[in-house]
């Protein structure tokens, strides 16, 4: 009997957290129908034999390529006509491969799905790290508005509007591009555009994707929250800061990629480093650039008072530490990519 969904699984020395990702989807309701392929991209702990103690294909790469290439491997090696990816430290839901596969199916539109994905939610440890990220989840996917526009005043606008807006939660719906740890596709669009872009290592592949997908006609991408998945991990200040420099970074790739891209350059570290710079001859700025953030991420305020919870009110200050992670690793990323061809 053929598959009809191929999960794919990279993995970079992830022998101790793997297992469970297994578990869940051995889990699935249409388990017989999946097919699972585990890529080690370079790990040195034995990742890929707790994966083939269970009889699963492993692929290894020696050495690490990063997590763009690893799924080009899976990709070139899946046999179903959709494939899903997810991480390695993620536990999808019984129903998940059962929903993303319905999710190709006519809903009336006349219009050819390519992707569907769900949401990616945080399941972290008991500190104040692991709290923050949970109030502050980032694995939540691009919608369609940024289409209309990368005029910087538009693209303000949005990024106020999230700041300040606090919308329900929303149905199914077409979107711009899905979280990457929570995605599939058609399989023959995949290799219709040549899988990711192996250049981005870690961080907006997905986008970029989903700019050559649109390119090539085949933008149809829908998002269905039942199909959801937990991540499981222990944060720390240190690793979330890394990935928001590898987010920057990623964001100077598209930018030096793609023409008619704008920079990504967040404006409140901006801000606050000028009140800092201006306090030395004018000292109640200082007082100013260390109440602004208060203010400028208001939902550490609403957390803190409406739900009473104190510990809330430091999470505006460390968004904006993200933040100016972020602006480093674009600005870093920028000067790396400078010479890079224009798609």
């Amino acid at each position: 009997m053929s598959v009809i969904l191929t999960v794919v699984i990279c993995s970079l020395n992830g022998a101790g957290r793997i297992g469970q990702a297994l578990d869940a989807l051995d889990a699935q309701t249409i388990r017989d129908d999946l097919e699972i392929l585990v890529v080690d991209d370079g790990s040195t702990d034995g990742t890929g034999d707790v994966a083939r103690k269970r009889g699963l294909t492993v692929i290894w790469h020696e050495p690490n390529r990063g997590l763009s290439a690893a799924r080009n491997t899976g990709m070139r090696a899946a046999t179903a006509p959709i494939m899903a990816f997810i991480d390695d430290d993620c536990r999808p839901v019984p129903q998940w491969a059962e929903l993303l596969v319905a999710g190709y199916g006519d809903d009336g539109t006349g219009r050819d799905v390519t992707g569907v994905g769900g949401p990616v939610v945080p399941v972290t440890g008991s500190g104040f790290m692991a709290r923050y990220v949970e109030r502050n989840n980032r694995h939540e996917p691009l919608e369609l508005e940024l289409t209309t526009s990368q005029a910087l005043p538009y693209r303000f606008l949005l990024y106020l509007r999230n700041q300040w807006s606090s919308r329900p939660p929303k149905p199914r719906r077409d979107v711009y591009s899905f979280t990457g740890g929570n995605m599939s596709f058609r399989r023959d669009a995949l290799l219709e555009v040549g899988g990711f872009d192996e250049r981005f290592r870690f961080g907006s592949e997905e986008e970029d994707l989903s700019r050559r997908l649109r390119r090539a006609g085949r933008d149809r991408l829908v998002f269905l929250p039942e199909a959801c998945l937990s991540h499981r991990f222990e944060p720390t200040l240190r690793s979330v800061l890394r990935r928001n420099v590898a987010y920057g970074r990623g964001n100077a790739l598209q930018y030096r990629k793609w023409p008619g891209v704008r920079p990504t350059l967040f404006p409140w570290p901006v801000l606050v480093a000028m009140l800092l710079a201006a306090s030395i001859w004018f000292w109640p700025l200082a007082v100013a650039a260390a109440v602004s953030p208060l203010l400028l991420y208001p939902g550490g305020l609403k957390n803190g008072v409406l739900r009473r919870t104190p510990e809330a009110f430091l999470d505006p200050y460390l968004q904006l530490t993200q933040e100016a992670c972020e602006n480093v690793g674009f600005v870093r990323g920028a000067w790396t990519f400078r010479r890079l061809e224009r798609a």
